[in-house]
């Protein structure tokens, strides 16, 4: 069953962009049996509308990851997460919004530092704009970027889980990073998490590139 109906929503376009990825990720097959054991039959052949009007609410949202957790086990969906969470970014996002300029020839011949100064708060922006997600970024030190989930629509009502859940921005983040740098790789942890009662979700960005 999905928890509570929280009243925090993402726009529809969100949650169709999210259903796309899964699909492509496990088939129509695997995504339909993710939507059953979400309770969520009625999205099975009915995606939600190609619109921004905010009606998506962060429980379905979560329901979506816990069932993708307990279909194919804490590693299994671990893995699938943050690919969904990376073909996310890659199909949909990075048009989107805040981001719509760091594909200009302005934006690539920045130094990679300017890039990431600039590329991660768009990241966020786009959600903090269109839903009621409340993302945050900030440096710290010379070396990383904290990246924090306020309000997190991926363990809405989750409390007492043993470790980290929110995989899918973990992936995201990844391949939000290697498309504003221009196809580099940046390791992100996923720190804290509210779902294992910590205060805010949190993501840590190293700065230096994984060579």
């Amino acid at each position: 069953m999905p928890p509570q109906k929280s009243g925090y929503y993402y726009p529809n376009k969100f949650a169709r962009i999210f259903l796309d990825a899964m699909e492509e990720v496990m088939g129509k097959n695997g995504l339909n049996a993710v939507l059953h054991l979400a309770d969520l039959d009625n999205l099975i052949g009915n995606y939600p509308p190609d619109n921004l009007d905010k009606v998506f609410d962060f429980a379905d949202f979560t329901a979506l990851c816990v069932a993708l957790e307990e279909m194919y086990g804490p590693r299994g969906g671990r893995g699938l997460a943050l690919r969904v969470g990376r073909t996310l970014f890659a199909d949909a996002l990075r048009g989107f919004g805040a981001l719509a300029g760091v594909g200009d020839l302005a934006f690539k011949v920045l130094p990679l530092s300017a890039k990431l100064k600039v590329g991660v708060p768009a990241m966020a922006n786009i959600f903090s704009q269109f839903s009621d997600q409340i993302s945050n970024v900030r440096e710290e030190g010379d070396d990383r970027i904290i990246y924090t989930l306020e309000r997190c629509p991926m363990c809405w009502g989750r409390k007492s889980s043993d470790k980290a859940v929110c995989y899918v921005g973990q992936g995201l983040l990844q391949e939000g990073l290697r498309w504003v740098s221009g196809g580099r790789e940046f390791k992100v942890d996923l720190s804290t998490c509210i779902a294992k009662g910590d205060d805010i979700g949190r993501y840590i960005i190293y700065k230096e590139p994984i060579e």
